[in-house]
């Protein structure tokens, strides 16, 4: 009953605060009562961490988190990968991490290629004048200084697309729609997505003169979005470019009534600016037990430049340095609890490569990740050693009055740390909701404003729960490399 409790003080949707306390006090009361039922170890991290006081900041925007992506969207902005504006943030980082206490803030730099939006029209001309809300993929190549114009052939589903012979496809402005649903997973992502990172590359190796998608989204308004897109070496990109979904639908009614063909105008002028630096940000909360290995705490600094980047991911990147604070302010942690916040993940996991091949052989108890929003944390993955299994149990009953729930599935990690997962570190995985992220993902709509401060406040609690747990776990964490 405590985690209904306190999940109705943490929800956005619960009476205003004015209308609360008397209900608040009652509610903690009962709290305070069951606390002193609980095995002792989840007490004890329960009122370390302040479950049952902080929950009724539901609308307390003066925590570490809330500082920081606030502070992070609206004196640097967007963050995309290669440019000034992404370095701008990495020295912002370190001068807030330093700031907040963190030792040995450092960059580790390295480079990569980059490419920059520019100028970006579309309209449909036939049957009749239309303009489009569309945006550029990135990797997408230009069309000539006059844009193109071209008749439009349209494909419901990417499979459609990829049974069509090259002969309807040749000299066309390809369209590709899909049906993308809600998921609190965000599982639909990864199936529907693969329009978007394949898409453009097989439309150019077919003839296509560009290629435009319904955009990877769940909303229904006027906002494209972008995402990455990447095409084979000796293929040369042609104009490829996400259209809103009310537009997407537009397009698709006009071509279900078999009228008039449908012909597109489009102009994209982004460019490759060749080999530029990005970098990772890392900074340490150290141990007292070197030999029981790192626990990594990511996300990712760098954001689409649409939005200003706050749920994607500046809100990870608060979440994780909030938790560590607090995971580390009631004393000394057995392992070290590291911060990588990483750079050029959206334009290709650059970060995270380049963090494994310099760190790879460091001995890394565990790897986790923030990059899927702000909203409240509801399940709990792991993927531990067998001698590490107990645990998951401990972290369940930690994690349970936060209203978060164990599975059977192993842990996979985000992108950033899937390497070193892959190569045998061990994982947690603290999955967010995700009901609504596809809304606001890669769009002009990522900013400040789409975060909940409460739901923001249980991430971290979570975060900060698992991580003082981890870093003081006596088992061994240091499984088998591969």
């Amino acid at each position: 009953m405590l985690n209904v409790q306190l999940m109705f003080l943490l929800s956005p949707d619960s009476p205003c605060p004015s209308r609360q306390s008397a209900a608040r006090r009652s509610i903690f009361d009962r709290a305070g009562r069951q606390l002193r039922q609980l095995p002792a170890f989840v007490a004890a991290i329960l009122l370390i961490f302040g479950v049952a006081t902080q929950a009724v900041a539901g609308d307390d925007k003066s925590t570490a988190a809330w500082k920081f992506v606030e502070d992070l969207t609206t004196d640097i902005g967007p963050r995309q990968a290669g440019t000034a504006a992404e370095a701008s943030a990495r020295d912002w980082a370190i001068k807030r991490l330093t700031a907040l206490g963190f030792a040995s803030a450092r960059i580790e730099s390295f480079d990569m290629p980059t490419w920059v939006r520019g100028e970006e029209r579309a309209s449909l001309t036939a049957p009749y004048p239309f303009a489009l809300a569309i945006t550029a993929l990135g990797n997408s190549g230009a069309t000539p200084a006059g844009g193109i114009e071209g008749d439009v052939v349209v494909f419901k589903t990417f499979d459609a697309f990829k049974s069509a012979p090259a002969s309807a496809i040749k000299g066309k402005i390809v369209y590709v729609g899909h049906a993308m649903t809600r998921t609190q997973d965000g599982s639909s992502y990864g199936v529907f997505g693969a329009v978007r990172r394949q898409g453009p590359n097989l439309a150019a190796k077919m003839g296509a003169s560009a290629f435009v998608i319904r955009s990877i989204g769940t909303e229904s308004h006027r906002n494209p979005h972008t995402g990455n897109t990447n095409f084979e070496p000796g293929v040369t990109p042609i104009p490829s470019a996400a259209v809103s979904n009310p537009d997407a639908d537009h397009i698709e009614r006009l071509a279900a009534r078999n009228a008039a063909p449908l012909r597109m105008k489009l102009l994209l002028t982004p460019k490759f600016i060749g080999t530029q630096q990005s970098g990772n940000v890392i900074a340490d909360i150290p141990g007292s037990d070197p030999a029981a290995g790192i626990v990594l705490a990511a996300c990712h600094l760098d954001s689409w430049d649409l939005g200003t980047g706050a749920i994607d991911d500046g809100a990870g990147c608060a979440i994780i340095a909030d938790a560590a604070l607090r995971a580390a302010s009631q004393g000394k942690l057995r392992r070290t609890i590291r911060l990588l916040m990483a750079g050029a993940e959206e334009v290709g996991i650059h970060g995270g490569a380049a963090y494994f091949n310099a760190h790879k052989d460091e001995p890394h108890a565990l790897a986790a990740e923030s990059d899927f929003g702000a909203d409240r944390v509801w399940r709990l993955d792991v993927r531990l050693p067998e001698t590490a299994t107990p645990i998951k149990a401990r972290l369940a009953e930690a994690l349970a009055p936060l209203g978060v729930a164990p599975s059977g599935q192993l842990a996979g990690g985000g992108a950033d740390v899937a390497q070193l997962i892959a190569s045998g570190v061990s994982a947690v995985d603290l999955q967010q909701d995700g009901i609504r992220y596809f809304d606001l993902h890669h769009t002009p709509d990522d900013t400040l404003d789409k975060i909940d401060p409460a739901q923001l406040e249980q991430n971290v609690q979570a975060w900060a729960i698992m991580l003082r747990l981890i870093a003081n776990a006596p088992e061994n964490l240091l499984g088998p490399r591969k």
